[in-house]
């Protein structure tokens, strides 16, 4: 979607100002909403993808105004909510005001270790051969989806080459709205900073991306 998250290439948000030495966490309350937004995808039954897409389908002024937690923290409270886990009372409260929903799965404090050393792998089994091969020219497609992508707009109408062919991976542009895994290929595309930036990018600079197929075709 094309929403205030999806940040690069537009101005007027002053200079990025590096924080020395900056702590992982800024504050006790950041490391609770990083654990309960681990923690609850198991019981709330939802995705990496459906997590962003929470977090970044929210009013500009809203997303813009809060910190990188509070967002965070915003998208759990969406979550539960969606899914009757908990309600606007108890959120209110602080505390639990009806007794819990069942769930199908939970996680123990024994069990967290060997989940986040597990993770959440997204390779698939290759159903069929890639479109694109490395040194290829592609161009990343003009598009507008109401939802959840990881095409950030910058890149849409830009010409690339093909790096490096990455794997058969979860689509994340169908995994954020519940309608399946639908793997595609998954390429890094490297774009010159002038076919991004126009004349005034630096000569010296390239970005790359990672691409699914669906996001390009060729040049």
């Amino acid at each position: 979607m094309n929403g205030a998250h999806d940040l690069g290439g537009m101005h007027g948000f002053g200079r990025v100002e590096p924080e020395p030495d900056e702590p992982v966490f800024h504050a006790d309350w950041e490391k609770r909403a990083f654990a309960l937004t681990l923690a609850m995808a198991l019981p709330g039954q939802w995705n990496i993808d459906m997590s962003r897409f929470a977090r970044e389908n929210r009013p500009p002024g809203e997303y813009l105004s809060m910190s990188y937690y509070q967002i965070w923290f915003a998208a759990l409270e969406r979550m539960l909510k969606e899914r009757g886990l908990v309600s606007d009372e108890e959120i209110a409260a602080g505390h639990s005001l009806y007794p819990p929903k069942p769930v199908a799965r939970i996680l123990s404090p024994a069990d967290v270790a060997k989940v986040l050393y597990r993770g959440g792998p997204t390779e698939r089994e290759p159903r069929t051969t890639p479109a694109f091969k490395p040194g290829d020219r592609v161009r990343a497609k003009v598009m507008n989806p109401p939802t959840h992508t990881r095409l950030p707009r910058y890149a849409r109408g830009r010409v690339g080459i093909v790096a490096r062919v990455i794997g058969f991976h979860v689509f994340p542009d169908s995994n954020a709205i519940g309608a399946g895994e639908d793997p595609q290929w998954l390429y890094a595309v490297r774009f010159d900073g002038r076919e991004l930036w126009g004349p005034q990018g630096d000569p010296r600079s390239s970005v790359s991306i990672d691409a699914w197929e669906p996001y390009l075709e060729p040049a």
